[in-house]
């Protein structure tokens, strides 16, 4: 592109279950922008990604549940004025998910779109599948029974699709970064061995895939770090320099705030090395980095630091891991506590006699966070509750014997302590997952359009 010197980049979205209004006022904001402005959705955590991978396996769409909720309050907006959307929200999906865009661009009557997808996350298959077999070899597992294999690929796909002109970059298994150095790298043809800058987008994109957590959201703390209005916590959004300072502000009008305390928290969030966070295209070092206030919500990052990128990529491999079955009595009133531990006695004496291992047992509000045992409240100071929730969960081989064990809990109707009520039960399919590495180098993005566009 270039010619541009600063870019507008705004969060849409910073986990699979976020608000779906959230993204509105940065759309407003991003419409009105004098540069590039793009708006990213952060949706696919190790956990998402895997029960998109159980939907796929199990005949469904693969790609985010939510998607055409998200996107359908701004997408007109966005088409409009040239604000380009980029998310992860294809999950193991993404043609699929790019599909499904088109058809909502179609049924709200809007021009048509140039919607990409990136696809080379998914080295279950083909070339790269060997070098997946030797990186389980090392770690002793065995090479069958994968239902996938995702590995985080970096900006590379984002930037060929943003060149080739698309309004709608659709992704599976990127780095959360690469979400906002793409179009970084796309606007400001920043070399892919400029480390320094490289470093900066990744830290914008890394200051911005949360969401509301660099707004206030999950900062809040009453008394201690109190956040205004969060009921309309504002989303993010990053000015970003053509050499690499990031100034994060959010909407005016909504909720929440950007102080250089809430930067700060989002800055080492899941951050191990602060000398060291590797990402597929940089290492990110910000220990040098200073945060700014610049007035109110307004603050300014810069000194990110940057070193080559690593030799190999993370792969997260996913198989199949049986059943959980999870079910939850209530009881009430006096001496509920006891009769809570009653309940849970009964549902282990059962369930060991039947040969269950793998479960457990919590009074939620007791012992259901730090494990506490079931004899002990945790506090001989504390009152006692008034009622308690005894929550059982199993894992099971299979989905018949992990219905039965949800069916103990129920039971507990009449073959429990008195006054149990609202039974609840679920049983679910399971992934086991584990990360790998495998070499940089046989991992290839490539980028499609929807539609047969090119």
């Amino acid at each position: 592109m270039g010619g541009a010197d600063r870019v507008f980049i705004g969060a849409g979205a910073g986990f699979a279950g976020d608000r779906i209004d959230g993204a509105i006022p940065v759309v407003r904001t991003l419409a009105q922008a004098d540069a590039p402005a793009f708006l990213i959705y952060e949706t696919l955590a190790e956990r998402t990604l895997a029960l998109a991978q159980l939907d796929r396996m199990n005949g469904g769409a693969g790609y985010l549940s939510r998607l055409r909720s998200l996107l359908q309050p701004v997408i007109a907006d966005c088409l409009r004025h040239r604000v380009r959307i980029i998310g992860n929200f294809g999950a193991a999906a993404p043609a699929q998910a790019s599909k499904m865009i088109a058809a909502l661009v179609a049924e709200l009557g809007l021009p048509p779109a140039r919607i990409a997808y990136v696809e080379g996350d998914d080295v279950l298959t083909g070339e790269v599948r060997t070098h997946l077999d030797a990186a389980l070899a090392r770690d002793g597992l065995p090479g069958e029974g994968l239902v996938a294999a995702n590995a985080y690929i970096g900006a590379k796909g984002i930037v060929d699709a943003l060149d080739a002109g698309a309004d709608i970059v659709v992704t599976g298994r990127v780095a959360d970064s690469a979400l906002a150095l793409g179009p970084l790298i796309h606007t400001f043809r920043w070399s892919w061995q400029d480390w320094d800058r490289l470093a900066a987008g990744t830290l914008a994109g890394h200051l911005l895939e949360c969401a509301a957590q660099v707004t206030g959201g999950y900062f809040a703390d009453p008394g201690v770090k109190d956040v205004p209005d969060l009921a309309n916590v504002g989303f993010p959004i990053a000015e970003i320099s053509a050499g690499g300072e990031i100034v994060v502000s959010k909407p005016s009008g909504t909720g929440g705030c950007v102080t250089a305390a809430t930067v700060k928290e989002q800055l080492i969030y899941e951050i191990d090395d602060p000398g060291r966070y590797i990402a597929p295209d940089v290492v990110l070092d910000v220990t040098d980095v200073d945060v700014v206030e610049l007035g109110r919500d307004r603050v300014l990052v810069r000194g990110a630091r940057g070193r080559p990128a690593p030799e190999t990529l993370r792969v997260l491999v996913c198989r199949k891991g049986g059943w959980l079955a999870e079910a939850e009595i209530s009881y009430a009133g006096p001496n509920a506590v006891e009769r809570g531990k009653l309940a849970v006695s009964v549902l282990t004496d059962r369930l060991r006699g039947q040969g269950h291992s793998a479960m457990r047992c919590d009074l939620i509000g007791i012992s259901s966070i730090f494990g506490i045992s079931i004899g002990d409240t945790g506090d001989s100071g504390a009152a006692v509750p008034g009622e308690v929730r005894v929550r059982l969960a199993v894992e099971t081989a299979d989905h018949e014997t992990a219905l039965r064990a949800a069916e103990e809990v129920e039971a507990l109707y009449l073959c429990g302590p008195a006054g149990g009520c609202g039974v609840r039960r679920h049983v679910s399919q399971r992934l086991h997952s584990k990360a790998l590495a495998i070499p940089r180098d046989a991992v290839r993005a490539r980028a499609h359009f929807a539609g047969g566009l090119s």
